[in-house]
Formats: C-alpha cells, sequence, structure tokens
C-alpha cells in the first residue's frame, strides 16, 4: 500500500481526529491520545514534510526495533527526518496502556535559526527505526521535563524570544538523545560484540570468495544490509566501540589479506591486486602504502 503523504501538522491531526494544533509548525501530541484514535489501524505507512521524535511506552502496535532483545524496556525513542517512510501494522490486543509523546517539528520552524543546517548532522535522523533509542526512567524524566517546556512555551502566548526559547529546548533535547546513544552503544554489550563478531565473520567470507574478484571490494552498504542496520547506525556504533568507521574495518581487512598474500605466496603485486579486487595495481599499491608508511614490494621485501 503507498504511504500516506502528511505535508502538515494540521495534516496529521486531522487524519488522525484530533483537535487542530495550538502552532501550526510545532507540536507535542500525546501518544496515548493517538493510540485510540480509530483512524489509527486504516495508516500502515506514513511519510511526513515534518521531523518526528517519539517517545514511547506499551505500544500496542507491531513495530520493527530489531529483533534481539533490550536492555532496556522502558521508554523507546526514534527520530524520523522528512521524506522518511514509517511503518506500523495494525494495534494489537495488549492490556499495556500506551503512553508517551510525539514532538513534530515542521522545518519552516527553524528557519533563520542555527539549528536549521545543524539538525541534519545529528546521525540518529539517518538511523533506521530497528536502531531505536532504549531509555532508562532517569533519562525518560530528563527528555520528558523538556517537552513539558516546550509545550509550555508555546501554549503561552507567543512573543519574540519564544522561537528561540523553544529552539534551545529542541537542541538540549537532541544533545542528550546523542549522549543516551552513545550510552547505549556503550551499555548493550551482548548486541554490539554480535555485531562486531558478524562484521569479522562477514569480511573474512567476502575475502575467502570469489565475490572479490568479481565484484571488487564490499560497500559499506552491503556491510549494512548483511548486518541488518543502517549504514549510519553501523558507522556511530563502530566509531565508539572501535575508534573506526566501517569503511576503515574493509581497508584493514584488505591489508591483512593483502600481507598474508605478499609474505606467503610467489604471486607478483599486480595479481594480487587483481585477486583482491582492484582493477588498477597503482590504486592498490597506493592504499596498502598510505596504511603501511611502505610500498607492497617493500613489505615483501623486508622479509628476505
Amino acid at each position: 500500500m503507498k504511504p500516506t503523504k502528511i505535508k502538515s501538522i494540521a495534516e496529521f491531526h486531522k487524519l488522525f481526529d484530533m483537535p487542530k494544533p495550538e502552532h501550526p509548525l510545532i507540536a507535542v501530541v500525546d501518544y496515548a491520545v493517538l493510540a485510540a484514535s480509530k483512524k489509527r489501524s486504516e495508516v500502515s505507512a506514513t511519510i511526513a514534510d515534518y521531523y518526528s521524535i517519539s517517545v514511547k511506552r506499551g505500544l500496542t502496535e507491531k513495530m520493527r526495533y530489531g529483533q534481539q532483545e533490550y536492555d532496556f524496556d522502558e521508554g523507546i525513542m526514534y527520530f524520523m527526518a522528512p521524506g522518511q517512510v514509517l511503518h506500523a501494522t495494525p494495534p494489537g490486543n495488549g492490556t499495556t496502556q500506551p503512553s508517551g509523546w510525539i514532538l513534530l517539528i515542521h522545518p519552516d520552524f527553524l528557519w533563520n535559526t542555527p539549528l536549521a543546517k545543524r539538525i541534519r548532522q545529528y546521525e540518529f535522523f539517518d538511523y533506521s527505526v530497528n536502531e531505536a533509542l532504549f531509555l532508562s526512567d532517569k533519562e525518560e524524566a530528563i527528555l520528558n521535563n523538556i517537552i513539558q517546556n516546550i509545550k509550555q512555551e508555546y501554549h503561552s502566548n507567543i512573543d519574540r524570544f519564544s522561537q528561540n526559547i523553544i529552539i534551545s529546548q529542541i537542541e538540549t533535547l537532541l544533545n542528550y538523545a546523542e549522549r543516551f546513544y552513545q550510552r547505549q552503544f556503550i551499555t548493550r554489550k551482548i548486541t554490539n560484540h554480535q555485531i562486531l563478531s558478524r562484521l569479522e565473520e562477514l569480511l573474512n567470507d567476502y575475502f575467502n570468495s570469489s565475490d572479490l574478484v568479481v565484484k571488487g571490494l564490499p560497500s559499506v552498504q552491503y556491510i549494512a544490509e548483511n548486518l541488518h542496520v543502517s549504514p549510519t547506525y553501523l558507522r556511530s556504533l563502530l566509531k565508539v566501540l572501535t575508534g573506526q568507521n566501517t569503511q576503515q574495518h574493509i581497508h584493514d581487512k584488505l591489508i591483512e589479506k593483502a600481507k598474508e598474500k605478499l609474505s606467503t605466496t610467489s604471486l607478483s603485486v599486480s595479481e594480487i591486486a587483481y585477486e583482491l579486487g582492484f582493477e588498477h595495481s597503482q590504486s592498490f599499491s597506493k592504499l596498502f602504502k598510505t596504511k603501511t608508511k611502505v610500498s607492497p614490494s617493500e613489505f615483501r621485501d623486508s622479509f628476505n
């Protein structure tokens, strides 16, 4: 089914039979009210023209948040940027009462502020919904207080200070979310270590197969798809856990295989470059020297 296009916050409220928003460009929606809407089961996918930041509890609908068990099961937070698609199945018959909030921010609200350019620098807007942020009670309380400040500000009489005050609250919210994601990368050790192990296994299998010659070096997109995470999330995770991004891990495996071939075979540098997926041996030699500070020939000569 084609996603339902939502162009404004007012359209969002109308779609789910909620009262008109008090501000046309920013709103905090009570998730319990949204979940109770009869229209909720009629909309399986949406694509919106605004930013959406959500914290939800007691989900009555099944949404893809990954396959592993979660070590934080209180609040689930995720982020959507304009133009992204959110899929959800019809609500189930759970007994837990849904709660939480959804902050909707139209890009027009950010015009002429530093946040207009900076907001997409927060990488979690490019994470998939199955890479949600899992919050402790303390973390959720911090975010709830910020949301209350935003609601109070746009519910009050709007003056020339209102936008700047709300923008500063949004920035504080995003900065806390960034901190909490860093915490999640570190504390969800079992899951994250599984990703590192699977990454190593995936690279080993690829570099030991004919794919290297036929397809060349694996792309970051290929690695992420096979690990069932988004490229942006994988890069962020690896940066925290190993200090390197995905491309650097691919190159490290390449150099490891190159050193193995240079030291244990009599293949020429050109032949080794070909077996490692390079069309031109010069490109291989340049990368090898960049990574090791010596040329492939100099590395081989060091064993003689």
